[in-house]
């Protein structure tokens, strides 16, 4: 599975197509432009398994420079594209990164990092217009010999998930570094499970830096898929997308599908969607009483898996597997299910635990032995937290998600880290974080305040805090709401 074996036979075939501007970036391209850029590492002195940080949104470069990170054995990390200068230079400093790439689209945030201490951060290139402090990665490519024989070995993506201990932790695991296009993608096995084929169209509708859509594009492009991009999401355009590329198979989080399911409902769209094979979700719970509807109007061709960006497994359902065991999110497909209980023994079916997987430890979290080990157990298990049972029949539900955790349209956000935001406010004496129900998004974000003055608590106090974290956190992490209370009780 390897891009250069479709550019070769189809060097004209589209590989990226921009949702919004309809740019195209050919399989030819993607593998000429991608080579190129991986030669410039080398002679960057960017060996397999140096560190590189990607800063691109869903744009047309962003396939280019994954791929070229991917196909020269790099330990790669795609940045969050809302973060602040101060969340970024965390990751860039914990990941170890030696080189940056950003598209102009971010020169703002990338001016900032100039003032940041970065120590490793040797080279720092630009797409686009580039601003001062940076290199345009036009004019290195142009300057490049390229003479160089690039041995093509297989690298890693370095994501970074938070966790409830606070700064965001890198999932790391050991680039393979076998010849390239030779190693087994699960997310490839579950992209022909779902029968995408060599020559598709699958739809990514969701932010690249984020694991399924990163995972799932790039897999796609392997079997020979193009490639829609949606630049963001929006429910009436993503069906209008279906239609104009005939779209085969779709990725989406339930936040996405109900708001589709919503039009179609509603009478406000007549796209044809009758080109779908398959559509996927994951990411988040779906209403059973609206995926239900959802397969109603889709037809039975909804499907269903669980997974973390860890890879400690994976399970997977079809429609018809939902049907008969609704609210489930499948059966295991990588790695084995195991629900334990609080003291490490196995729980029968129907019993709820914590959900462990066997098979599948081969991560570590970067500069977190402590967080590693916690995990795992003596069996070998790892888990991510989340909490669940499994039927007589093997069929996994999820009851609750990794302890504290919010997630908000399909994205993990964790509180200890706004707590902490907040709590650097003078007028702060204490502060909680909490999802509070939402029918459309699942979860959104509330704090909950103790004054420091108590007679402060008001409005005009409400808009401090959001101004303060609106200057340090991304803006899908700021608290929508506030509540003020007199004091919080806390577990001393």
């Amino acid at each position: 599975m390897h891009i250069g074996a479709v550019a070769r036979r189809e060097p004209d075939r589209p590989a990226v197509i921009m949702g919004t501007s309809g740019e195209t970036v050919t399989f030819g391209a993607l593998d000429r432009e991608s080579s190129r850029l991986a030669r410039l590492f080398r002679e960057r002195d960017l060996e397999a398994e140096s560190r590189l940080a990607i800063l691109i949104g869903n744009e047309p470069s962003f396939h280019t420079v994954c791929w070229a990170a991917q196909r020269s054995g790099l330990v790669w990390t795609p940045l969050n594209t809302h973060l602040t200068s101060r969340e970024l230079s965390q990751i860039l400093n914990d990941s170890g990164a030696t080189m940056l790439i950003a598209s102009e689209r971010f020169a703002g945030v990338a001016e900032e990092l100039l003032a940041m201490e970065l120590p490793q951060l040797r080279h720092r290139l630009m797409i686009g217009s580039v601003i001062d402090g940076w290199e345009s990665v036009e004019g290195a490519l142009a300057a490049s010999t390229g003479s160089d024989d690039l041995q093509e070995l297989e690298g890693v993506s370095l994501l970074y998930s938070s966790g409830t201990t606070g700064q965001p932790k890198g999932i790391y695991r050991r680039p393979s570094l076998v010849p390239m296009g030779t190693a087994a993608y699960p997310v490839a096995d579950l992209l022909t499970r779902v029968g995408l084929r060599d020559g598709d169209v699958y739809l990514s509708a969701a932010p690249l830096y984020h694991a399924a859509p990163l995972n799932w594009s790039m897999s796609a492009q392997r079997l020979g898929a193009a490639v829609v991009v949606m630049e963001r999401f929006d429910a009436g355009w993503a069906l209008e997308l279906i239609e104009r590329h005939r779209v085969d198979v779709a990725q989406f989080v339930p936040t996405m599908l109900i708001r589709m399911f919503r039009l179609h409902e509603q009478g406000a769209t007549t796209a044809d969607v009758s080109s779908l094979r398959a559509v996927v979700h994951a990411g988040g719970p779906c209403p059973p009483d609206v995926k239900r509807r959802v397969i109603g109007w889709l037809g039975p061709i909804v499907y269903e898996y669980y997974g973390a960006t860890e890879g400690i497994g994976t399970t997977f359902l079809d429609s018809s597997e939902w049907l008969a065991h609704p609210g489930s999110v499948g059966r295991a497909v990588r790695g084995i299910v195991h629900v334990l209980g609080d003291d490490g023994t196995e729980l029968g079916p129907a019993a709820t635990g914590t959900v462990w997987f066997e098979g599948n430890s081969d991560f570590e979290y970067l500069n977190d032995p402590e967080k590693t080990a916690g995990g795992r157990n003596a069996s070998g298990y790892v888990t991510v937290g989340d909490i669940g049972h499994l039927d007589d029949d093997g069929y996994l539900y999820l009851t609750d998600r990794a302890a504290h955790t919010i997630i908000r349209g399909g994205v993990n956000i964790y509180p200890r880290e706004i707590e902490d935001v907040l709590l650097s406010h003078p007028k702060v004496a204490d502060a909680a974080v909490i999802g509070v129900a939402d029918a459309e998004l699942g979860e959104r974000v509330a704090a909950v305040v103790e004054p420091a003055v108590w007679e402060s608590a008001g409005p005009a106090l409400e808009d401090e805090l959001m101004a303060h974290c609106l200057r340090q956190l991304a803006r899908f992490k700021v608290p929508e709401c506030f509540t003020f209370e007199r004091s919080l009780p806390r577990l001393e």
